[in-house]
């Protein structure tokens, strides 16, 4: 009767083990480290911002942002061989539907569909893809030849880390 009081013991620990570990979020840090995607460095600590203090980040939109269900905003900046800088934003939205009204919104006709995430938009100097209820937004401080490619390869690197 001991012998099966400790292996009943042995498999109700195994299976709770499992249970818990099953059941953890995810929550994986979504920006890249320095050298992770080829020439980019990150060259700040990242910020996050709940929705009752966006308006710290972004004063004057962030109304738009908490109607689309944000539910946490992290920024991060970074630097393209030593010489273009960008920022990178992560919103995270209650649901995909906020993810997607915000890039729709954000949407203009020089915007070029490109194969990242779920939905993305590249511009001159920015671009936003959509991966499920992540809206990210990478946006570079100047534009020369190599800023769209170099973006498209920042854009991945974050998307693979979603």
């Amino acid at each position: 009767m001991n012998r099966f009081r400790l292996l009943f013991a042995v498999i109700l620990a195994i299976v709770a083990a499992g249970v818990i570990t099953g059941c953890k979020k995810k929550s994986a840090n979504p920006f890249p480290a320095s050298g992770a995607v080829a020439g980019w460095e990150k060259s700040s600590e990242t910020r996050t911002f709940e929705p009752k203090d966006l308006w710290q980040y972004i004063d004057g939109d962030s109304e738009q942002y908490i109607q689309a269900g944000v539910v946490s905003t992290s920024t991060s900046d970074y630097k393209y061989k030593g010489q273009l800088e960008a920022v990178v934003d992560v919103y995270t939205m209650s649901g995909s539907d906020g993810a997607h009204t915000i890039l729709a919104r954000g949407q203009t006709k020089d915007g070029k569909t490109i194969g990242i995430g779920d939905e993305a938009l590249q511009y001159a100097q920015s671009l936003t893809f959509r991966k499920g209820p992540h809206l990210v937004r990478i946006v570079a401080y100047q534009s020369d030849a190599a800023t769209a490619q170099a973006l498209v390869a920042l854009a991945h690197g974050v998307e693979a880390n979603l």
